[in-house]
């Protein structure tokens, strides 16, 4: 049955009288197909879209003007130490009003664990987070109402729908990640107690300005040089420079977009599952469900393409603590879809905010062209704000992955000649290049 006619059209188990005349004759005929309606009302179309994860598994809930946002997390082992604090930390680099770079909607993004955390530890029961909202102004999204922004998600949301929230966008406004900068602290924190493993996100392009990837060491880069200024880029010089090219068009009304690289540190060897569920599959996922984002690449990317293999190829060489390593990175830590222990790195795409206080050409919900000025408050530019939110999707994917790990290949002892346990030395950078 078509998707289109789903409105209109009855479903099996309904109780309408069921046309069986598209069956084939020997199915009309046969003996042995019984459509009983009291089984067939149990059908369902599960078809949600707002969880991710199949062992550590995250729902997030709310719209931007609406009463609140936050998440479930279902599957978090037990006895994790845990608090808001935790949580606190990554959602104040998430939250808006930072710096005049960004958004000047003013909220705390206080949030609140309401379940699932006793005498401090997690208790393996699904854990409820609310953060409330506390600067809405809905009034400043009435044009929108019927006029659809150019390249924003109204148009798409009233053809799946037929209906949406209008204010601030609802589900697709990026007010939604909270729930999963929340729940990302929660996994960097298993990730970090069991094996760690680090995750660092930071600014690399802002517009026309692209950071020199040989300016920045993966091996030594820190939190700190990241959080050192506004753009989040760990270099102070092209720091600036891309602060600049933000306020050139945010005084004009305008937006640009950028680059997110992420990197991570000390990741488990195993993770990923031929071959649907490769590693690099995953991540891909997870960073392109954020809002704004166009593109993906990990390792040598599209810039691999143009080596040849003898080139592009990372020879492997065992390493003073016996393990065995590559003497370059150009995989990006991901072979065969499974992490290899060297640092993964990846960069996210991200295009110019849609919502801009300039005139553009458009038309309303009753197919009338009309022209419109945005109004409401938005970053000029996503990127700064993001880098929080590709950690928390990278933090997501490794610890459902490293969950996955432990349920297929661990229950038994591991074979010590070809695998190693989460406690391994830390990766030396000495002659391994990206």
């Amino acid at each position: 049955m078509a998707s289109s006619s789903l409105s209109t059209k009855p479903f099996l188990g309904s109780s309408r009288t069921h046309s069986f005349s598209r069956l084939p004759s020997d199915l009309r005929s046969s003996p042995h197909i019984s459509f009983r309606s009291s089984k067939l009302k149990k059908l369902q179309i599960q078809a949600a879209g707002s969880t991710y994860g199949n062992y550590f598994r995250v729902t997030t809930y709310g719209e931007s003007h609406g009463g609140g946002v936050g998440c479930i997390i279902d599957g978090c082992p037990p006895r994790l130490p845990l608090s808001e604090a935790d949580m606190q930390v990554e959602l104040d680099r998430r939250r808006p009003g930072q710096s005049r770079i960004t958004t000047p909607r003013k909220e705390t993004d206080t949030c609140k664990i309401l379940s699932g955390i006793s005498e401090e530890v997690t208790t393996g029961t699904p854990i409820s987070v609310f953060v409330p909202n506390t600067d809405q102004r809905g009034n400043d999204y009435s044009e929108m109402s019927t006029a659809y922004r150019p390249s924003h998600a109204d148009a798409t949301y009233d053809m799946k729908y037929g209906a949406r929230a209008v204010q601030g966008g609802g589900r697709s406004s990026a007010r939604e990640t909270i729930g999963r900068v929340a729940a990302g602290a929660v996994a960097k924190k298993i990730l970090k107690t069991l094996a760690g493993t680090e995750i660092l996100a930071y600014v690399s392009q802002v517009h026309n300005v692209v950071l020199p990837e040989d300016l920045v060491d993966p091996y030594t880069l820190t939190l700190d040089q990241i959080e050192s200024n506004i753009v989040r880029c760990p270099n102070p010089e092209y720091a600036e420079k891309m602060i600049n090219a933000i306020d050139v068009v945010r005084v004009r009304g305008d937006s640009v977009g950028g680059v997110v690289t992420c990197i991570v540190r000390r990741c488990p060897r195993g993770l990923g599952s031929p071959v649907f569920d490769k590693l690099e599959a995953e991540l891909a996922k997870a960073a392109m469900s954020l809002p704004a984002t166009k593109g993906f690449e990990f390792g040598s990317g599209f810039a691999g393409t143009t080596l040849c293999g003898s080139e592009h190829n990372d020879e492997f060489f065992t390493d003073e603590h016996g393990r065995i390593r590559t003497r370059t990175n150009r995989s990006g830590g991901i072979q065969g879809g499974i992490s290899n222990g060297e640092i993964i790195n990846m960069r996210i795409a991200f295009k110019p905010t849609s919502t801009i206080s300039r005139k553009q050409h458009t038309v309303t919900r009753e197919k009338k062209e009309t022209e419109l000025i945005a109004r409401g408050r938005h970053d000029p530019c996503v990127v700064p704000r993001a880098v929080p939110m590709v950690e928390a999707m990278v933090a997501l994917v490794l610890v459902d992955q490293l969950m996955a790990q432990y349920a297929q290949c661990n229950l038994f002892p591991i074979n010590p000649d070809l695998q190693e346990p989460l406690s391994l030395p830390r990766l030396e950078p000495a002659n391994v290049s990206l």
